[in-house]
């Protein structure tokens, strides 16, 4: 039986760990907070998953969540203009729904089957210095750990890295008592509302420790209006300056929050890291090798929703190379061919779209944006586009490509005097 270490027990991580166990091998996790510790902790992300990422989950048969979840049907894309009206406001309806589930909950709930199906569950935050111990007693070492020492063994591909700071401030938080879109009051869905010059407001249904809840994102422009969270003390001034930006911002959002409260005292989270892709393949001190998984090795910013799905394909895609590879060495040559597979499929479509997304957009982007306002097909595949974001590659980026895709759906379609009907 083949022993496989994962450090690390987030999306990534923890679906390798169970994935592995159930296929027979031998897994042993190290994670650096136990179950009740990551319940009763702070929220740790946003997590909206699309249907592609949830079916890796129901593969494995660990959607636990499913059925209490609330289903995500449509995503919705509104543009403030400078007097805080909407000019442009539709919804795009998913092919299958979407879900978001508390990492607090479902990490924690699946760190508990691991070691209820006999997983050997290490509670430590592991050094390099560990690593280059107990990794020679494994036949592979999987780092799924995205902070801290461990990922300063994974150097930064300077190639696929065009920013070296921060391109959003992340402010976030979860409430009760928000009340539907009244556009959509029977429509579960993610909001996109786009301040340009500003920066972002997502607001997705979830479900966390206390039930269904609602998440408030903010992604600020550095030192712009919405880069004022890193002075805050407690959970409610927290809340109290996230509704104030929506009331300036976006009222049309804030109209409906008016009775909103946060679920926990852990629920709010603020931060800001740099977007990079890094080496995926690390070199301990006494010469072996580890493989990076996830966000380790190709980190975007949040703006389009793709951490926890590029997490699960990730996992996804390294149990489907481990198995093909059976009992056959887990070297350097393998290594890169395991990222080059999940790069190639996920990790580069999602990096080239974000990192677009954080830009200005340019003029045929706003063009095909205020199109899906009118034209349904326009708004559902750009929906669609947050589950495959590969799609994005026919129509997003070049000029030419958008005009044509429009005219032709423009031709072929019967404009709707808006998406919101």
């Amino acid at each position: 039986m083949r022993k496989i270490l994962v450090v690390g027990a987030g999306q990534s991580g923890l679906q390798l760990a169970l994935g592995l166990q159930s296929k027979g091998y031998e897994v042993t996790l190290m994670s650096n907070r136990t179950a009740d510790e990551i319940r009763t902790g702070r929220v740790m992300s946003t997590q909206c998953m699309f249907d592609t990422a949830l079916q890796h989950e129901r593969d494995l048969r660990i959607n636990f969540w499913e059925q209490q979840a609330p289903k995500i049907q449509g995503l919705g894309v509104s543009v403030a203009a400078p007097d805080a009206t909407r000019p442009i406001d539709w919804l795009g309806r998913l092919k299958g729904y979407a879900q978001s589930v508390d990492q607090r909950v479902k990490m924690a709930g699946w760190l508990d089957t691991f070691a209820q199906r006999g997983g050997q569950l290490v509670i430590h935050g592991a050094s390099v210095a560990d690593l280059d111990y107990f990794s020679r007693t494994y036949d592979l070492t999987l780092v799924a750990a995205g902070k801290g020492e461990l990922v300063s063994m994974f150097g930064r591909d300077a190639a696929r890295s065009p920013y070296d700071a921060p391109q959003r401030a992340l402010a976030v938080s979860y409430v009760h008592g928000l009340d539907p879109r009244p556009e959509h009051p029977d429509t579960e869905a993610v909001r996109c509302n786009l301040v340009p010059g500003v920066g972002e407001l997502f607001v997705m249904p979830t479900l966390t420790t206390s039930g269904r809840a609602d998440i408030l994102f903010w992604e600020g422009i550095p030192g712009g209006p919405l880069d004022a969270f890193q002075g805050i003390r407690s959970p409610g001034e927290h809340l109290a300056l996230t509704l104030d930006l929506m009331e300036k911002f976006t009222p049309w959002e804030h109209a409906r929050a008016t009775k909103a409260e946060l679920t926990d005292e852990g629920a709010t989270l603020a931060g800001r890291y740099a977007p990079v892709v890094r080496n995926p393949i690390g070199r301990l001190p006494g010469g072996g090798l580890v493989l990076g998984v996830a966000d380790v090795v190709v980190a975007n910013d949040p703006i389009t929703g793709q951490g926890s799905n590029s997490a699960a394909k990730c996992a996804a895609s390294y149990l489907s190379s481990i198995l093909m590879h059976g009992d056959k060495p887990f070297d350097e040559p393998w290594m890169k061919a395991t990222f080059d597979k999940y790069w190639f499929t996920t990790g580069k479509p999602v990096t080239q779209w974000t990192n677009a997304m954080l830009g200005v957009p340019p003029e045929h982007v706003l063009n095909l944006i205020g199109a899906a306002g009118q034209l349904h097909p326009v708004a559902d595949r750009f929906a669609n586009g947050f589950d495959n974001p590969a799609d994005f590659d026919a129509y997003f980026y070049d000029p030419e490509d958008a005009a044509d895709y429009l005219a032709e759906v423009a031709a072929s379609a019967q404009p709707s005097a808006s998406s919101s009907d």
